[in-house]
């Protein structure tokens, strides 16, 4: 039997499970397959984006899942992204409604802005996902555009389903890789309160100040990359490759020692326990179960400590390092 997840309840009044898949770097080609698996096993909770560009497989796993009567759809937590490209309202709509149709759902359960930072449009038909760059060799990094995040935080507000819009196809909105004075900046003029935070969250990067800045303000965290550095190796990312893998730490080896369980349990329970949700991904089944389960023992106050003290500031996830940077973590 699947082990049940506690959700956490968001500014929306929507609950979310603190356990989800995460669906990026997913190939295409097992996605539909990895997602039916992982709800098979009792995820009920999928994190994607548009730059992930495995969404319509994504969708039709989860629509599997449906018409095999292993879930309602009501039973399922979708989150997608909005792309830097997009940020202007007009673009804001036609890509949500393009990432709608792709999951084949009827709706998503949270949509974000996946980063601060607005790039110039590319038509959907010149690159369908252009991730930074302008040109499909990946050679030249797309300039800025002068849309300010108030535009696209109203062009999201749009979408949400309300009673005086009840055509809305999205439930909840929120953020991703936001810092503290843009979310201040953001809670001034939001008409409808961001749900969720979406950060980059390891022992190797905490962020103390941003997650109880988020927290206080009733916006909920989520953690990505909870493992630090291993999922950034495959990417050919040199300081993942140079840094000790957080597996291999004497703190969160001895902790997973000493409560029976792996350390990436104990990596994804240091999260959970805190209320920050955690999309880890896995080809392993035996991994999806144990990810599953990390949220079925408790870690004490000072291997918490003991596992925050890794922090060195390291951040792996970081447009800076572009050709042109884009310095939006200083």
């Amino acid at each position: 039997m699947a082990p049940t997840i506690p959700t956490v309840k968001l500014a929306s009044g929507y609950e979310m499970p603190l356990v989800g898949f995460g669906i990026w770097k997913v190939p295409n080609d097992v996605c539909a397959d990895q997602v039916y698996n992982a709800i098979k096993l009792g995820y009920r909770h999928i994190d994607g984006a548009w730059d992930y560009t495995n969404s319509a497989e994504a969708g039709k796993g989860v629509r599997r899942a449906i018409e095999e009567g292993i879930v309602k759809r009501e039973d399922m937590f979708i989150t997608s992204k909005l792309w830097n490209n997009y940020h202007a309202r007009e673009h804001a709509h036609e890509m949500a409604k393009l990432e709608n149709e792709a999951w084949g759902l009827g709706y998503l359960d949270l949509f974000l802005i996946h980063f601060p930072i607005s790039l110039e449009f590319i038509p959907f038909d010149k690159i369908r996902y252009p991730c930074f760059w302008s040109d499909k060799e990946q050679t030249k990094v797309t300039p800025l555009s002068k849309v300010p995040i108030s535009e696209t935080w109203g062009a999201l507000e749009e979408l949400v389903q309300t009673k005086e819009n009840p055509n809305g196809f999205v439930k909840s909105i929120g953020i991703s890789n936001f810092h503290t004075q843009l979310i201040y900046d953001l809670l001034s003029y939001a008409k409808i309160h961001p749900s969720v935070l979406q950060i980059e969250h390891h022992p190797y990067l905490t962020q103390p100040d941003l997650i109880a800045m988020a927290q206080e303000n009733n916006i909920a965290v989520t953690g990505y990359s909870t493992f630090g550095p291993l999922s950034f190796i495959e990417l050919g990312n040199a300081t993942a490759k140079e840094v000790k893998p957080l597996f291999e730490t004497d703190a969160v080896k001895s902790i997973a020692a000493k409560h029976g369980k792996t350390p990436g349990q104990v990596l994804l329970r240091w999260c959970t326990q805190r209320n920050i949700i955690v999309i880890p991904k896995s080809n392993s089944v035996d991994r999806l179960k144990q990810n599953l389960d990390s949220c079925s023992f408790d870690l004490s106050d000072d291997e918490i400590k003991q596992i925050s003290s890794l922090n060195i500031n390291l951040r792996f996830n970081n447009p800076a390092t572009l050709e042109t940077p884009i310095r939006i973590f200083t």
